[in-house]
């Protein structure tokens, strides 16, 4: 949770609140900015599959401290940009670790510890990563206000260099094997003594390797569904400021309505993770893609602060459903025994889908000189994602016991 709430430095919402001053100080276009957020999401998916093995072996907290320390240091950075080259490498360097590491690491981490009630347990994981997106937009926005947009870039950066480092150095875990016990879901205790390793366990959930869940339909399902969510997800929260400063609502409040945006997800995230246990998780994942359709489609009529944040709240609760749900479907779909293998070889496409919403959003906007016609287009693949999640059926395998 401490992990899931510093990644948010980096999170497209983060950066929709130095759109406008940065923009307006350096004349960059929307294409140009969308572009870095782009552009890490693709570094991101390039260092994936290296990520999920090394999740697999126990590198848990390793891959979360030293991903928060480069999340700070680029953030840092951020503050001393000068140039167009340097907004990149800057952003880019944490936008790749927010990619990849950190949604491989925190759900493999909540899904090894949790069979039963795994979804409630994710929603907590998720509201951490709301809390953070809440917050962070609020403090950058305070310090732009009071000094200026290099001091909205630090202060994020010690919060998350604070909050983020030190749990993961000293309190991670990432199997409860791994001090004697076994999975929630599981009766009794894993035959390992303590600080001994997930070698040798009791697995009452069946697990894939990446080579056999390729070969299911669940596998590419979830994979279609990620191609068409993943674009409304981020070019829709990235441009989310900027849209309604278009709008005529002024900086401060649509930074109001990005922060109601990510509590909403919070609520979401909790409300969704609650449906899955009883609902199932094809089902509620078909909501909150719904939702997010809602939430988009809501966005075209915006003409007051009101309706501003009534479209925030829709689409934010339609993205926590999101972030707590596609990892809990993976991984009651394939098991957590290989699941960072699996997540890091299926995220690359996720990630490279979620980069292409910004440039999405920023093209048009420079074209049409406004959103209403990438805000149509998200609408209608958030429909379709819907659509998809509902033919995601649970694969059948030969169930192993290893002893």
């Amino acid at each position: 949770m401490a992990a899931n709430f510093s990644r948010q430095g980096a999170a497209v919402a983060t950066l929709s609140i130095f759109v406008v001053p940065m923009s307006q100080e350096f004349g960059w276009s929307m294409t140009e900015f969308s572009g870095a957020v782009s552009l890490g999401g693709v570094l991101g998916a390039l260092i994936s599959p290296k990520i999920g093995f090394l999740v697999d072996r126990g590198g848990v907290g390793k891959v979360l401290t030293i991903g928060t320390l480069l999340i700070g240091g680029s953030l840092l950075a951020l503050s001393m940009t000068n140039t167009l080259i340097w907004f990149y490498i800057a952003f880019c360097l944490g936008r790749m670790v927010f990619a990849g590491p950190f949604e491989i690491a925190i759900t493999s981490a909540v899904a090894n510890w949790f069979i039963e009630l795994r979804g409630r347990a994710m929603s907590f994981a998720t509201l951490a990563h709301s809390i953070g997106l809440t917050a962070l937009p609020l403090i950058a926005f305070g310090a732009i206000n009071q000094w200026d947009w290099r001091f909205g870039w630090i202060s994020i950066a010690i919060t998350v260099i604070l909050l983020g480092v030190f749990p993961n150095i000293f309190l991670m875990i990432q199997r409860p094997e791994d001090v004697g016990l076994s999975p929630y879901g599981v009766s009794g205790r894993a035959p390992e003594a303590f600080g001994q390793t997930f070698d040798k366990t009791i697995d009452t959930e069946t697990s894939f390797t990446l080579r056999e869940a390729s070969q299911t339909r669940a596998f590419w399902m979830l994979i279609a569904f990620s191609l068409f969510i993943y674009p409304v997800q981020a070019g829709v929260s990235l441009h989310q400021a900027p849209h309604l400063f278009d709008r005529g609502i002024s900086l401060g409040m649509a930074a109001t309505a990005v922060s109601i945006f990510s509590f909403s997800a919070a609520i979401g995230g909790i409300i969704f993770g609650q449906s899955e246990a009883r609902f199932g998780v094809r089902q509620s994942l078909a909501a909150s893609a719904w939702l997010m359709a809602l939430g988009t489609a809501s966005m075209l009529v915006v003409s007051d602060v009101w309706m501003a944040f009534l479209s925030a709240v829709i689409f934010g609760a339609g993205i926590g459903g999101l972030m707590t749900l596609l990892p809990v479907a993976w991984a009651n779909n394939f098991g957590r025994e290989n699941l960072g293998s699996i997540r890091g070889g299926t995220l690359p496409i996720q990630t490279l889908a979620q980069a292409s919403g910004p440039l999405i959003s920023g093209i048009f906007f420079d074209i049409s000189n406004g959103y209403s016609l990438s805000l149509t287009i998200f609408t209608i693949l958030a429909g379709i994602a819907g659509l998809l999640a509902l033919f995601v059926g649970k694969p059948s395998k030969k169930r192993r016991r290893i002893l």
